[in-house]
């Protein structure tokens, strides 16, 4: 408890100190230079010359990414640029941006047209379309990336895929990215299925 009182002040200090002494980093501009490496450029070196000298990534679902220059630039260029979809997408949903840090809440939208490391290590491609909802928490130090933990819902992943059958299950598939899409789509789907499964 007392530590994250601390962690909450010292964060309300440094954007106070930011804002009246500066330095003003563009944190956004930041994080989109670095997922254009990523993604657009797919330059594992690019990637890493966003980042501190010792920076982290984090994929919490699958505990893929790395520590370290060294770990994380093999990561990059063997695990995760290689072996990204090649219509890989992210659509966005929301963006906050803090004092030192970023939260982006989008859509990973991609054809499982390859065996992704990083996200779905030792399944076979299987040619289907997903869409899933992800979100990146983003630290920065200065004007680089210092770690990435990033999030989302492996069931969905795998319902998609056809891989988990979320019959008696209480998971979705697209429909949870459709309704972030939505917000008019139907709400509490899994608790009416669940309560109708459970009469019979």
């Amino acid at each position: 408890m007392a530590g994250n009182v601390l962690a909450r002040a010292y964060l309300r200090t440094i954007a106070r100190l930011r804002r009246a002494l500066g330095p003003r980093d563009d944190l956004a501009a930041l994080w989109e230079q670095h997922t254009a490496f990523e993604f657009g450029q797919r330059d594992a070196a690019a990637t890493m010359a966003t980042m501190v000298a010792e920076p982290y990534v984090n994929h919490v679902p699958t505990m893929t990414g790395g520590y370290g220059q060294h770990e994380l630039l093999r990561f990059y260029a063997s695990h995760f640029i290689p072996t990204l979809p090649r219509d890989i997408k992210l659509v966005p949903i929301s963006r906050t941006v803090g004092s030192d840090r970023l939260v982006d809440e989008f859509i990973l939208c991609f054809t499982h047209d390859i065996e992704i490391d990083w996200m779905l290590p030792g399944v076979a491609p299987t040619g289907k379309y997903v869409e899933v909802p992800t979100v990146a928490i983003v630290q920065f130090r200065g004007n680089r990336v210092y770690n990435e933990h990033i999030y989302w819902d492996q069931a969905t992943v795998l319902v998609q895929l056809g891989l988990l059958d979320p019959a008696g299950l209480p998971i979705a598939g697209v429909e949870t990215a459709l309704k972030m899409r939505d917000e008019r789509q139907p709400s509490n789907t899994l608790m009416a299925r669940w309560k109708t499964s459970a009469e019979q």
